[in-house]
């Protein structure tokens, strides 16, 4: 019989080889149960959990079971949540498919699309249905960096909209919602949704109160390495200087802008901002195989076709997939809250077909390559596989021009070029890529 000694040596060894592998999303689980024995001491930094304290097995084997970074088991969860559902390889289950916004221009202007989860949770509020909803805010200590709260109003609600494109731990929040008087709503990214699902299928009383789960759709998450860059090609070294953080300020599809202590004014739009994404990505992003936030009772991200874009203003994808998801977007639309109208699935799967291709297929490319290396991969419960050789040849391209430019060197040049003309030259790079690898991604997609 194994001794206790024996055990958590082994479950320690487990949860360091997790960070060293790459596989902690950072969704703060590990944080979260651990009643201050873990901690993220380095936000600024590679932002990863530290332990501090001693934990029991008990404590070390909840925390192991509850990461999804190491393993989400996407059948049986599927199975177990979604028994009625319509399913997509790479929607995954779903009621009903719509674009849509908020009918209330304020929520829809100051949201980073349509305004639909932002509209949702206030809808369930003021019916009662909830008494709080755990969101991510940036943080009023620290402004440069977020913090997840409950927010028990509309206008703590619109405080935490809008995406947020750097390192977040929503789920370090497990204490206060476990404590919580009252019933709640979730809104997390894949990982941090998935962990939740987790402890709600094991019966974890931690997330009783939890009656919904909603997120947006998921791409990547930088470093705060990025903010420190695009400061520093600015000439600001300081970035405890930092008033104000937006990543999709304005109007619709919005720009990053970081306001300062002494009144300046940083403003970058967003495609142009997206230069920092190859240099400062955190690399589980890229492991990452959930694109719709799949185990949501509705999620929604932005509507990327011309027929949207060119108006100037957010219109949503949304997609309930519960049927308590679909009936609270029918009851708004009813009361003239939301407006919807739906897409099939092939029109739906064409619009967001660059991030079906990074999810779906780049990332079990990624994996295959990792193995060869002898990686530990995250365990999906499943794998696609039969992609063209053109397709992996993409991939090994794509890996070799973010390990360039993950180099010092590398971002030691991109300080010194002035960010909208590096912003505007990766733009025009990125359209350029768009569209001599269109027909690559999209074959045989839906």
């Amino acid at each position: 019989m194994e001794s206790d000694s024996f055990i958590y040596a082994r479950n320690i060894d487990f949860f360091n080889k997790i960070l060293r592998n790459d596989l902690c999303n950072r969704c703060g689980t590990c944080v979260g149960l651990s009643d201050g024995k873990i901690i993220f001491d380095d936000k600024t930094g590679n932002y990863l959990p530290k332990i501090i304290g001693k934990l029991n097995n008990i404590e070390l084997k909840n925390i192991i079971e509850a990461c999804s970074g190491w393993a989400f088991d996407f059948p049986k969860y599927r199975g177990l949540l979604y028994d009625k559902s319509y399913f997509h390889t790479y929607i995954g289950p779903y009621k009903e498919i719509y674009i849509g916004y908020s009918n209330d221009s304020r929520i829809r202007r100051n949201s980073a699309s349509g305004g639909i989860l932002s509209s949702v949770l206030i809808w369930l509020l003021e019916k009662k249905r909830i008494d709080g909803a755990v969101v991510l805010r940036m943080s009023d200590k620290t402004p440069w960096l977020t913090e997840p709260v409950i927010a028990t109003n509309k206008e703590e609600i619109l405080d935490a909209a809008q995406s947020k494109y750097i390192i977040s731990s929503t789920n370090e929040i497990l204490p206060e919602i476990n404590k919580f008087p009252g019933k709640l709503a979730f809104v997390g990214l894949p990982g941090q949704v998935q962990s939740i699902r987790k402890l709600q299928i094991s019966d974890n009383p931690v997330v009783k109160n939890i009656n919904y789960i909603f997120g947006p759709f998921y791409g990547n998450t930088l470093h705060f390495s990025s903010i420190k860059s695009l400061l520093r090609s600015y000439g600001i070294k300081d970035y405890t200087k930092i008033k104000k953080l937006y990543f999709r300020y304005g109007d619709w599809p919005g720009s990053m802008r970081i306001e300062l202590n002494d009144n300046k004014i940083i403003e970058l739009k967003k495609f142009y901002a997206n230069y920092l994404i190859p240099s400062h990505i955190m690399k589980n992003s890229l492991l990452c195989s959930d694109f719709t936030n799949e185990f949501t009772d509705i999620s929604s991200g932005d509507a990327w076709a011309p027929k949207y874009e060119e108006r100037g203003k957010g219109f949503s994808l949304i997609i309930p997939r519960t049927e308590k998801g679909f009936e609270i977007l029918s009851d708004m639309q009813k009361e003239g809250l939301i407006s919807l109208e739906n897409i099939d699935l092939d029109k739906a799967i064409n619009m967001h077909s660059h991030g079906y291709d990074l999810k779906k297929r780049g990332t079990f490319i990624r994996l295959r390559y990792r193995k060869f290396f002898g990686k530990m991969n995250p365990d999906y419960g499943y794998e696609l596989k039969g992609f063209l050789f053109v397709r992996y040849s993409m991939e090994i391209l794509i890996d070799i021009l973010f390990f360039l430019l993950r180099t010092r060197i590398a971002r030691w040049l991109l300080v010194k070029i002035p960010p909208k003309i590096i912003g505007s030259l990766f733009e025009k790079a990125r359209k350029f890529w768009k569209n001599i690898t269109h027909n690559i991604k999209r074959k045989d997609l839906s």
